[in-house]
């Protein structure tokens, strides 16, 4: 059965729509980084948080605002990303596929022998 084309998310977009998620409204982009790197054992650069932001912004995937910093925190403002209905749905399908794949491929990798 086929269903609907939804929105492809690479690898590290989905890692990123996650980490929006997982942060909420403290969703800024170097917390996004820090989160993915926190959690994954992959080294995020700033430009790759931003340039991935902005290109699920354009997609419809995520949202922002821009928000005052205390002036504890420097007093610039920042701004922050929120995952949109779209968003949700495309994270969904994408992790839906990867466990789909996924089904099976243990035994696989188990009986592989290292190089």
């Amino acid at each position: 059965m086929m269903r609907a084309p939804a929105t492809t998310l690479g690898d590290f977009e989905l890692l990123v729509l996650m980490a929006v998620l997982r942060l909420d409204d403290e969703a800024s982009g170097s917390a996004v980084r820090d989160e993915i790197e926190a959690r994954t054992s992959r080294q995020v650069s700033r430009g790759a948080a931003y340039v991935t932001l902005d290109r699920l912004q354009d997609k419809g995937l995520v949202t922002s605002r821009v928000v005052d910093a205390p002036a504890e925190a420097g007093g610039r403002p920042r701004r922050r990303y929120r995952v949109t209905p779209a968003g949700r749905k495309a994270a969904a399908q994408s992790l839906g596929d990867l466990v789909r794949m996924r089904s099976g491929i243990e035994a696989i990798l188990a009986r592989a022998k290292p190089s």
